[in-house]
């Protein structure tokens, strides 16, 4: 979460946003680049931006809420897991939503995504509570925390975070044939609590500049225009971008969940076995598909599909993980067993995977890396001891020593995803720097003016925060007229610089030439010239800015200068 810059992609894009709200007047639509950017609501951004406020626009002080967000979350679950399976349930719960791959992305990436999976889980506490509440206080606090945490989970990521929780709920409903549950008026009273928060930004939005028309793409473009074509002008159009395919979630599932995929199908198993038991011993593992299945089976009829939609039903994961923990493990099988020692095996390729990589950057860095003793003994001893606590677990399953297995996995992943990354990130960290090409560019710009050609939205961020505020946008020339105003632009303004990205990566020489006698021909290796149009737009590439396997932009002069 700290120790490395804005990555790509989408963190410089939140940076910006965060950063402009951390001082633009009107809070209630958030500003890519000084443009209103109404994919999302803006509570992520608020926070953010306090952040960036106080303690200034470094990336761990955006970052910093994440941390916030993601004990929120853990702890959330916890007392989920806990309330319905058990004090070891609770832990293991909260110790998988911690650590599934998928919530390690959420975590560390500066998104609206980590805010959402912390209203969530909050949400599903409530509703746990409130649903199997034994009286009509705990049931009216349940479910007032519900939409409590519903209300904020809006303003982060819009009516996506009410899917899991409903679904859920309905599904419940249904299962249990608890008909009654939608005629208690618990269940309604909160929703004056979402309505009062949601309608005062709704209200703050309406009567802001442009109000109808920015609500139009909150509500419409960017909700329903999720699912399905919408009438919209193709910079709206969001269907036209990541595509889903049917079974696509469930074929991804077990990379979000991993390194628990294998332990998460031996609880599903569990609670199929056990689906004769009392409604009371399989509570937890019922309330935990209700949450995953339905939205996973709704995910996949969207048009568009990100692994990060997936996010707000990990919760149901983690908590049938804790209930297998707390209680299925105690009916154990072989294939409990199998799942077990699987993960293991897992965890000790992964740990050969994270010492190749290791070598693999350190042979790239070699010549920069300022302590390299330090750097060979800390991915070499962190890797060498999540492998052994990986053959533990495989030897302390056969012992059924089933906990301390446990226990010696998660540490052996924790070890993983600290010791190595603390070596290896900030060498990655170098490929992402965008700071420094802004702040270069910055210098070599003097009093010019900066005209962006064809700009996305990661590079009118950079620009934005480190360059200049003040930029001109210009449509790449597709044809004859459009050639022919850049060229016009050019010759009127001669004091103006043209930005544009190249395509290609730059690979570094040392790798490059071992990827060739290993005989592979890395892609766009070494990037790609300029564009045939610069020549006959009149103008000329006055400087390159490169990053290592990273983006790669010219800046452009009129010719004649």
């Amino acid at each position: 979460m700290f120790d490395r810059g804005y990555w790509t992609p989408d963190e410089p894009r939140e940076a910006d946003i965060s950063w402009r709200m951390s001082w633009q007047p009107a809070k209630a639509v958030p500003l890519l680049a000084g443009e209103a950017f109404c994919e999302k609501p803006p509570f992520a951004y608020w926070v953010a931006g306090a952040s960036m406020r106080r303690f200034g626009v470094a990336a761990w002080a955006a970052r910093l809420p994440n941390l916030v967000y993601a004990l929120i979350t853990a702890v959330a679950v916890l007392l989920l897991a806990r309330r319905s399976a058990g004090t070891v349930a609770g832990v293991a719960a909260a110790a998988a939503v911690s650590t599934f791959l998928l919530a390690y992305q959420v975590a560390i990436w500066l998104a609206t995504d980590a805010p959402l999976l912390a209203a969530v889980s909050v949400a599903l506490l409530g509703e746990y509570i409130g649903f199997y509440a034994s009286g009509r206080r705990e049931r009216l606090g349940g479910y007032l925390l519900m939409h409590s945490a519903l209300a904020v989970g809006f303003l982060c990521k819009n009516a996506a975070a009410w899917m899991v929780p409903a679904l859920a709920f309905v599904t419940l409903v249904a299962w249990e044939r608890r008909w009654r549950e939608f005629l208690r008026w618990e269940l309604y009273a909160g929703l004056l609590v979402q309505l009062l928060v949601i309608l005062s930004w709704v209200w703050f939005v309406y009567t802001g500049s442009d109000g109808l028309d920015h609500l139009r793409v909150f509500f419409w473009n960017n909700l329903v225009g999720r699912f399905t074509r919408v009438n919209a002008p193709s910079g709206l159009q969001y269907t036209a971008g990541h595509r889903n395919s049917p079974g696509k979630y469930f074929i991804e599932l077990p990379l979000y969940l991993w390194p628990w995929t294998l332990l998460v199908a031996a609880a599903a198993r569990s609670a199929w076995r056990r689906r004769g038991a009392a409604a009371l011993d399989l509570r937890a593992a019922r309330f935990a598909l209700a949450c995953l299945l339905p939205t996973l089976a709704v995910l996949s009829l969207a048009a568009t599909a990100r692994n990060i939609y997936l996010a707000p039903a990990l919760p149901g994961a983690a908590l049938l993980l804790g209930w297998w923990v707390g209680v299925g493990v105690d009916t154990r099988d072989r294939w409990d067993l199998r799942a077990l020692r699987g993960t293991a095996a897992m965890l000790l390729i992964a740990s050969a995977v994270a010492a190749a990589a290791a070598a693999l950057i350190g042979f790239d860095a070699w010549s920069t890396l300022g302590a390299r003793a330090l750097y060979v003994i800390v991915c070499a001893s962190a890797t060498l001891a999540a492998a052994c606590l990986a053959v533990y677990a495989w030897f302390a399953v056969a012992r059924g020593r089933i906990h301390g297995a446990l226990c010696a996995l998660l540490s052996a992943y924790a070890i993983l995803l600290t010791a190595p990354a603390s070596q290896a990130y900030p060498r990655v960290d170098r490929w992402q720097d965008l700071a420094a090409v802004g702040r270069a560019l910055k210098s070599d710009l003097g009093a010019d003016r900066l005209v962006l050609i064809a700009p996305d939205e990661t590079t009118r961020a950079w620009v934005d925060m480190y360059t200049s505020t003040e930029v001109e946008r210009l449509a790449a020339p597709a044809d004859g007229a459009a050639l022919a105003r850049l060229r016009r632009l050019a010759a009127r303004a001669p004091h103006s610089r043209f930005l544009l990205q190249l395509g290609g990566r730059p690979w570094s020489p040392r790798i490059l030439a071992l990827a060739h006698r290993l005989g592979v021909h890395p892609a766009g290796a070494g990037g790609s010239a300029e564009p045939v149009w610069v020549a006959d737009a009149r103008l000329r590439m006055v400087k390159t800015y490169e990053l290592p396997y990273g983006r790669r932009y010219a800046l452009l002069a009129p010719r004649g200068e």
